[in-house]
């Protein structure tokens, strides 16, 4: 099968028989990005289709491109997410981007649901309360860097330590430890979102080592920011790709 036929499958599959819009107005443009996306970048790699379309969701809930977030949650459900994972993925976000456009994609994310009939709320995926969030976050946060957690604690200066306290308890506590996605799911996630948003390289390393240590592979991370790649460009794709070979070198 060649690309033309892999990104009409594809398309069919992911977003039913309607045909994009552009293809009245702009069809050469539209050409390019359908057989690129749906053509070959979807059939790179060892993903399923389920973890690229968590990924699509944050890198756009990222970049705020909310038309294209909207049409990819009717997606997400059609290859089989449920309602709690892409509202975790969504959730997922909120440390990394800010609650404001975070709380933009969840507007988004409830129109379709309502669109469909699905119930809002769904159920809570907490597992933290007021007193035991910190603690469950660093313990999080251990399992994921290591003890290179005690050692940015004990460094931080004394007017900054509330930074990292609120790494553990708020990024880690509120967010890592809720149910509805594993740890090695929201691990590849941030990294993807990360890598969106540009001029984070050093939390790209971070995370790109946070990922090795959880279990998603050198591979696995390629092609994750592949399927980025549509969606945030050459540059920054580059830029993580680059980040990811400086802690993990090819041999």
């Amino acid at each position: 099968m060649d690309r033309i036929e892999k990104s009409k499958e594809k398309y069919k599959q992911l977003f039913g028989n309607g045909v994009p819009a552009a293809y009245a107005t702009d069809p050469d443009f539209q050409d390019i990005l359908s057989r690129f996306i749906f053509g070959e970048v979807f059939y790179q790699g060892n993903l399923d289709d389920k973890q690229r379309e968590l990924i699509t969701l944050v890198v756009l809930t990222t970049n705020q491109t909310l038309p294209q977030l909207k049409a990819h949650v009717v997606a997400s459900l059609n290859v089989g997410l449920t309602p709690v994972e892409i509202k975790e993925a969504v959730y997922q976000c909120a440390p990394y981007i800010g609650f404001p456009k975070t709380l933009n994609a969840i507007n988004e994310v409830n129109e379709v649901f309502k669109a469909m009939n699905i119930a809002l709320p769904v159920e809570s995926q907490k597992t933290v309360d007021e007193k035991t969030r910190f603690d469950k976050g660093l313990s999080v946060q251990v399992e994921i860097f290591g003890d290179v957690i005690a050692k940015m604690q004990e460094s931080a200066p004394s007017n900054q330590k509330h930074m990292q306290a609120y790494l553990s308890a708020f990024c880690f506590g509120d967010f890592y430890t809720r149910g509805g996605l594993d740890l090695k799911t929201r691990e590849l996630l941030t990294l993807c979102i990360i890598s969106a948003l540009g001029g984070a390289e050093s939390q790209v390393k971070s995370h790109v080592l946070g990922n090795k240590n959880v279990g998603n592979n050198k591979e696995t991370m390629i092609t994750a920011l592949t399927h980025c790649l549509p969606y945030i460009g050459f540059p920054r794709t580059l830029n993580a790709l680059s980040c990811v070979n400086e802690v993990i070198p090819e041999n």
